[in-house]
């Protein structure tokens, strides 16, 4: 007989286990929204988690943002490679130092700045730790 590894078998979450992670889905996508808009909010780790909640709780959610033209490529790379696009990655490090930047320059307070500040440098490394795929096309 081979020696294979066990399979992971995911059990599905109960239902209101479901309806959770559809919410926390939805609260992503928004949050993700805000962030293509807003420089102090990243996208790209909130759409990765909008996708993992949907595709816990509802099969045509999940579909449905894989299928989006906006982030589609995004999550079909991540899901098939776990990798981003570097055009992606640079877009995304790119918009936090410029955007993120210029909007620190003109928050009220010392104290805004600096919990500003905080929270690109949070944006910044999670999108710089993300691995960047190699050149290939999907």
């Amino acid at each position: 007989m081979e020696n294979q590894a066990p399979q992971k078998h995911r059990t599905q979450p109960s239902r209101a286990g479901q309806t959770l992670y559809l919410v926390l889905g939805f609260s992503c996508v928004g949050l993700a929204a805000l962030g293509a808009a807003l420089p102090l909010l990243p996208t790209t780790p909130f759409v990765l988690l909008a996708a993992g909640c949907f595709a816990r709780s509802s099969e045509r959610w999940h579909n449905w943002l894989v299928g989006t033209r906006l982030f589609g490529p995004l999550l079909k790379n991540w899901q098939h490679n776990r990798c981003i696009d570097k055009n992606v990655k640079r877009i995304a490090l790119g918009s936090i130092l410029i955007f993120g930047t210029s909007s620190l320059i003109i928050l009220p307070s010392v104290t805004v700045r600096v919990i500003g500040f905080m929270l690109l440098l949070i944006g910044y490394i999670v999108v710089l730790r993300l691995k960047t795929c190699p050149d290939c096309e999907l």
